[in-house]
């Protein structure tokens, strides 16, 4: 998957904008995310509907895949099951 790709969930109202991606399924509400809209939209499981936040950048512990939120959403978004959290915003250096 390559930076700049869209990705809309099946499970709620999620879209994510790629930002780095590496191998592994980048799920929303426990199901794989796509491309394309789907038909329908499901629930997400209970473990997975914590939601997203507009804005925000969601990583992997490893840093190895970066998602911007672009559409929130009541699903969480993980890659291959394991969750991913919210990227901490840089701190600015202090002014004298």
């Amino acid at each position: 998957m390559k930076p700049g790709t869209k990705l809309k969930s099946a499970m709620c109202d999620t879209e994510v904008m790629v930002i780095r991606s590496g191998a592994g399924t980048i799920e929303c509400g426990g199901a794989a995310m796509g491309e394309a809209k789907p038909d329908a939209i499901g629930t997400p499981a209970p473990d997975l509907a914590a939601g997203t936040l507009m804005g925000k950048r969601y990583v992997d512990a490893a840093g190895t895949f970066e998602l911007l939120c672009v559409k929130p959403g009541k699903g969480s978004l993980s890659v291959d099951g394991v969750a991913l959290s919210i990227k901490d915003a840089k701190p600015l250096p202090a002014s004298d």
